[in-house]
């Protein structure tokens, strides 16, 4: 039985996954806080087909503070530039990446709700961990060492905000007028939630979000698999990358992999030695990476649709390579039915064939209830 469609996701964060992709940018350096050149990179994204994009995040700045003066040393928060995305787009699903090492999963979960409604259901959450001790020092609050605790922040501060997105019932708010009453106080609840560290009364201040909970997207090992959707796994061949998503344990795994494709003037390869000479593309350890033509993208992704539901691309320059993408890789990948747009109307859950999860307070009465409705 064939696998379905591949599901496709692109990281759109910064100027590309090279260091140095700024100087290849088509835009001036002043310009990429803007809210144009995020409208303007989320625009060629959705139309060219992708289901979703992602935007890396991190407290500190994404280059040397104490480096070259004319390295990028700002961004903007990933939460904000997605709901901004959302906003601006109508199809496409966005997932900022935010870590609860430091934050707190109350506000995290206020604010990831708060995108699914803005977005009418197509948010998700990549889930991150902030490693550097300068993290700390910007949050004000003590450093967690060693991967072990990094994991204990990341799976507590995940189950605390899929437990708040779940704490109001999907009928929570009845909006009777004849009562004078928002919302039915009898379906809200108390997460109640203790881990080591520290303890949330709840119930959440916003209502459940359109999805119930929105996509989670996690690397494998950094949280239990029954807490993600979908595993962002390694793995330096297609097969490699089946091996991970098999292992992973979650409903759905994508592939990592880094893009360097030709352009009309250069080759990938003149690209990245031309990027090289300012900064090394280092890259993720067992992550793969493509350097080459469209067509041989076209076919790694054909193969590795035998192996996972998905990828998530990082293109070496977004300016330059999401081009590409959208006019000669995506186009063929939907000419041969590899993979498949997303449709105008559903929620990103929809998208990859999520179903929409009740709240784990929801009575078997009202379960049943939903279920005979959805027939």
């Amino acid at each position: 039985m064939p696998r379905p469609a591949l599901h496709l996701a692109v990281e759109i964060d910064g100027d590309g996954a090279h260091p140095a992709a700024w100087r290849r940018a088509a835009h001036s350096p002043g310009e990429l806080l803007t809210p144009r050149r995020l409208a303007g990179v989320a625009a060629v994204a959705e139309n060219a087909g992708f289901t979703l994009v992602t935007l890396d995040d991190s407290i500190l700045p994404p280059g040397p503070v104490n480096g070259p003066a004319s390295d990028p040393v700002g961004r903007i928060g990933a939460v904000e530039r997605a709901a901004f995305v959302a906003a601006s787009t109508s199809v496409l699903g966005v997932a900022p990446v935010v870590a609860t090492t430091y934050a707190e999963p109350f506000h995290v979960s206020s604010q990831l709700a708060s995108l699914d409604h803005v977005s009418a259901g197509r948010a998700g959450w990549v889930v991150g961990v902030e490693e550097d001790p300068a993290a700390a020092r910007a949050w004000g609050r003590p450093v967690v060492e060693g991967a072990d605790a990094l994991a204990r922040e990341a799976r507590d501060g995940l189950r605390v905000v899929r437990d708040l997105w779940d704490s109001w019932e999907d009928d929570a708010v009845i909006r009777s007028v004849a009562t004078s009453r928002y919302l039915d106080r009898s379906r809200l609840h108390a997460i109640d939630f203790t881990g080591e560290t520290y303890s949330v009364k709840g119930p959440s201040i916003v209502p459940r979000p359109p999805q119930g909970r929105p996509v989670v997207l996690a690397r494998p090992g950094l949280v239990p698999a029954g807490l993600a959707d979908v595993a962002l796994v390694g793995g330096a061949t297609p097969a490699e990358a089946g091996e991970a998503a098999a292992a992973a344990g979650a409903p759905l795994a994508f592939a990592e992999i880094e893009v360097a494709l030709d352009t009309p003037g250069e080759t990938a390869r003149e690209r990245i030695a031309d990027l090289e000479r300012y900064a090394p593309w280092e890259g993720g350890p067992d992550r793969l990476r493509y350097t080459g033509s469209a067509a041989g993208l076209v076919d790694l992704l054909t193969e590795l649709g035998g192996h996972v539901d998905g990828v998530r691309l990082r293109p070496l320059v977004l300016d330059e390579d999401l081009a590409v993408l959208s006019r000669l890789v995506l186009p063929e990948l939907f000419v041969r039915r590899i993979a498949a747009r997303p449709l105008p109307g559903t929620t990103l859950r929809t998208s990859l064939g999520l179903p929409r999860p009740l709240s784990r307070f929801t009575t078997d009465a009202a379960a049943a209830l939903v279920e005979e409705e959805t027939r």
